[in-house]
């Protein structure tokens, strides 16, 4: 009998190996092998797309999307309900195809998930797995291993080439830079996932000791016997008993295709290997190496066309002068933010008056639609003839184009043409907070429920500047109208065309005064000295604005100018704090988060800048993991108007309602920062 038994073994995987040599993918019990993805049926959603030759396209190049692909059924990852989690292995092979071969965004995971829909989930640094509320929840369910291109501080990457292994978020358990170590001598060596070069990966999940294996390796090499990134982590707290497996991809600024070859999954046993030979080809990237033939005839071709193309080259020089753009030597290494003007026209409408979302000295905003990728953008047009300090300028605002979080509005990139500058910025559909604080109608248009949530983000945004990031960023015009609202009312830093960085723990060295009057710190006016601490004075006007409803200076009855805070302050000291509450909340609010508003907003924006807290006191006190000092209203009972006055500040200068006049222009960031 166990003769026989033998027997139909060796038919079984005889009868596997030649189904194999036939067709690209084999599913059979709780395994299956892709070796081609030419007629499989997965889930695909998003820019997902199977390619003719069977090359699963998770990304296709274009900006801020995500795309997903999954096992079309799910499996079973227990034996019975209660038990453990059992082993299982994955292998797959791919390549990240970037336009630039030093640069890509963002990066993709293997997953292990109990549903499919990833509706909700972000693009660029949320991986097209998560968005910024569900991050990290245990009710997500989620076992992924991210390849990852980009750092992003947020989730305190190690650097932006490492494969991670992350549970129900985006701060990876165990994370290692991209490599493998070598069998025959142990060393480590180096790989770069935007390389272009076809890679294999194998991760392994041991139900008994309960340990996570994840190992990378060259395509043509066999597994190396250690693994790149290991964590110890009992999976059965996490997935359920029945589960998704798959694959999700995003993009941000960068033009980057995730592309799979070959996947292979095994439960409690060993992966099938995939057949190397049948693997789809990539598609080309960048230019292709002349055939022998070509080398021959191109001599030939060049001289029986060179009249013809001399032609053309005046015809179209002359229907280019319109639209000539300017770049130079040193732009090279910013090309990944650089976007060409014919795109910015035809994502205008050619910059059709329809399409305008906001005009001031600077220029106008205009909203526009990517021709490819059909993504919504804003572009700002200024105009910018200053010669002088023009690489200063642009090399200042495609650094801070790598910030990333989710409480700033992003700088996609820019464009340069003639006298003027192109900034092309994350679309928010709900516009500037100030619209919603300064309309018309007497009815609130923000609760304070939606008011409170927006301060506490624009909180967290402007302490990723100042603390968080490679270097200190310093905003410099921190006020409601660039506080911009997503689809969700998150509020998000923006305009950052007067923001300054300089390297943690040296001085900024900045001699101009820019900014908005009445959010000015006194040091600033004074001596042009700007800091994280002019950030907190302004933002302290900021709370006091979002609570009061007010400008930050308005006038009496009897049309005298008054500093809010001076107004707020007088209240606080007749035991009125409650009545500067805007009233169009009509008492709708809660009492004690608003006066806890308040009193921060008052302790940011006192005169002198020793007394004033950092940000990341702020969002302890907000988040209320810190109480507030105590301080009374006469510890800071000093007429800011008039401190300003005897330094300088003519509030004659401002224009009223609307209170938009900087001081400084764009360019004056070209010398003297």
């Amino acid at each position: 009998m166990p003769e026989k038994k033998h027997k139909w073994l060796i038919l079984y995987h005889l009868l596997y190996l030649s189904i194999l040599n036939f067709t690209s993918f084999i599913i059979a019990g709780d395994q299956f092998v892709y070796s081609s993805f030419r007629e499989a049926n997965l889930s695909l959603d998003g820019t997902a797309t199977i390619k003719p030759d069977g090359l699963l396209e998770l990304t296709n190049g274009s900006f801020n999307l995500k795309g997903h692909a999954f096992y079309p059924t799910p499996l079973h990852f227990r034996k019975s309900s209660g038990e453990n989690v059992k082993s299982f292995s994955v292998t797959f092979i791919f390549s990240i195809l970037s336009a630039y071969p030093d640069k890509s965004a963002d990066g993709m995971t293997f997953l292990v998930t109990t549903n499919k829909n990833f509706s909700d989930a972000f693009p660029a640094q949320y991986l097209g797995l998560l968005n910024d509320q569900n991050n990290g929840n245990p009710n997500n369910h989620i076992f992924a291993v991210e390849l990852d291109t980009i750092q992003n501080s947020e989730f305190e990457d190690i650097n932006d080439n490492h494969i991670g292994i992350n549970i129900n978020g985006l701060h990876s358990v165990q994370s290692q830079g991209a490599g493998f170590y070598d069998d025959k001598n142990g060393m480590f060596k180096n790989m770069s996932l935007i390389s272009r070069e076809v890679m294999q990966v194998w991760v392994e999940y041991d139900g008994w000791t309960t340990q996570i294996d994840v190992t990378l390796g060259p395509i043509k090499m066999a597994k190396p016997n250690r693994p790149l990134v290991s964590a110890i982590y009992n999976l059965s707290t996490v997935l359920t008993d029945t589960s998704y497996i798959g694959f999700s991809s995003s993009t941000g600024v960068i033009n980057s295709r995730y592309c799979l070859l070959g996947w292979s999954f095994s439960m409690s046993n060993t992966t099938p290997e995939i057949d190397i030979t049948k693997l789809p080809k990539l598609p080309r990237v960048g230019s292709r190496s002349p055939s022998k033939v070509l080398t021959i005839i191109l001599p030939t071709a060049i001289a029986s066309f060179i009249f013809v193309t001399g032609i053309t080259i005046i015809l179209l020089a002359r229907r280019k002068l319109a639209n000539n753009e300017l770049q130079e030597d040193w732009e090279v290494e910013f090309g990944p933010h650089r976007f060409t003007y014919k795109d910015l026209f035809l994502a205008t409408e050619g910059f059709k008056n329809k399409n305008v979302l906001g005009a001031g000295g600077f220029g106008k905003v205009y909203k526009g639609i990517l021709p490819t990728s059909k993504l919504e953008i804003a572009v700002k047009r200024l105009s910018h003839n200053s010669k002088q300090g023009t690489k200063e300028f642009i090399t200042e605002i495609v650094s801070i184009g790598h910030l990333r979080h989710r409480n700033l509005v992003q700088l996609l990139g820019y464009c340069r043409r003639k006298g003027e500058l192109l900034l092309v910025y994350d679309y928010m559909p709900n516009g500037s907070l100030d619209k919603f604080l300064y309309c018309e109608n007497d009815k609130p248009s923000l609760d304070w429920a939606t008011r409170f949530h927006i301060i506490k983000g624009a909180a967290c945004g402007l302490l990723y500047l100042h603390e968080k990031w490679d270097k200190v960023v310093i905003h410099r015009d921190i006020k409601a109208s660039n506080v911009l609202l997503d689809s969700k009312f998150n509020g998000r830093l923006g305009d950052f065309g007067l923001a300054k960085s300089y390297n943690h723990g040296t001085d900024p060295q900045t001699t101009r005064v820019v900014g908005t009057m009445g959010y000015l710190a006194p040091e600033l006016v004074r001596m042009g000295k700007a800091s994280p601490l002019t950030d907190v004075f302004a933002f302290g006007t900021f709370l006091l604005e979002v609570t009061c409803g007010h400008r930050p200076v308005k006038q009496n009855e009897l049309g005298e100018h008054i500093m809010l805070v001076d107004w707020v302050l007088d209240h606080w000291q007749k035991g009125s704090l409650v009545e500067t509450i805007d009233k169009r909340l009509e008492g709708n609010c809660n009492i004690d988060e608003a006066c806890l508003v308040l009193k921060l907003g008052l302790l940011c924006s006192q005169p002198f800048a020793s007394a004033r807290p950092s940000m990341h006191l702020v969002i302890q006190y907000l988040n209320g993991g810190m109480q507030l000092p105590e301080f009374t209203p006469s510890d800071i009972s000093i007429n800011m108007l008039a401190f300003m006055e005897n330094r300088g500040f003519n509030p004659s200068l401002i224009s009223y309602p609307q209170l938009t006049m900087s001081v400084g222009t764009m360019s004056s960031l070209s010398g003297g920062r």
